[in-house]
């Protein structure tokens, strides 16, 4: 395993969950109670907290990134004979 293989790994396993972490907690103005600003889309979110969802995103992903390394690194699943069919 080369480490751009483990950071390429890594980052799709980090995107994988950002698209799974973002609905969490979204609410529109109305579903908050507030109203919506002038020109503003009614589906925008009210606080989207970007910087949380990314941080619980890097740390699933670096969790995930865990458990395949500890696989790949102990030979428990052969990941090219896998691929070879």
């Amino acid at each position: 395993m080369s480490p751009f293989s483990n950071i390429m790994v890594f980052t799709i396993l980090w995107w994988m969950v950002l698209f799974c972490v973002l609905p969490f907690g979204v609410r529109t103005a109305e579903e908050a109670g507030e109203s919506g600003g002038p020109g503003g889309a009614t589906s925008a979110p009210v606080r989207p907290r970007v910087l949380m969802k990314f941080l619980v995103t890097t740390a699933i992903a670096a969790l995930l990134f865990g458990v395949y390394y500890f696989i790949a690194i102990n030979d428990l699943l052969d990941f090219r004979a896998l691929t070879q069919g």
